[in-house]
């Protein structure tokens, strides 16, 4: 019989059951493979709601590890030179640089880059 990996802090806030075939079970999400560059169907628009006035480039539709996407959101904020930020699936680089990264993309290999 397999251990079992039994931590206490994923637990938290858990109300125990009498049930003696009950198995405890977390939703944690797994992460889903990286496709490859040729493969990635980004979308890269400018978004100006919600943002305080100030202008942001998008880039959504990345499949891949957060890792991954995070990687990719550094170089396209070294590439522009501007700051960002990664979250939600989205990658967002500060400023209108919209032609620049469809640029950046298609020569860093992503083909079907709209």
């Amino acid at each position: 019989m397999a251990t079992k990996k039994n931590d206490w802090k994923d637990r938290l806030n858990i109300v125990y059951s009498t049930n003696p075939n009950f198995e405890h079970s977390t939703d944690e999400m797994e992460e889903i493979e990286t496709l490859p560059k040729q493969q990635q169907k980004l979308r890269v628009s400018i978004e100006k709601n919600h943002r305080g006035g100030k202008t942001v480039t998008l880039v959504r539709n990345f499949t891949g590890t957060e890792d991954d996407m995070k990687e990719l959101g550094k170089l396209l904020k070294t590439k522009c030179g501007v700051g960002g930020s990664v979250k939600d699936g989205e990658i967002l680089i500060q400023g209108e640089f919209k032609e620049k990264i469809i640029e950046l993309l298609k020569k860093e290999g992503y083909t079907q880059t709209k």
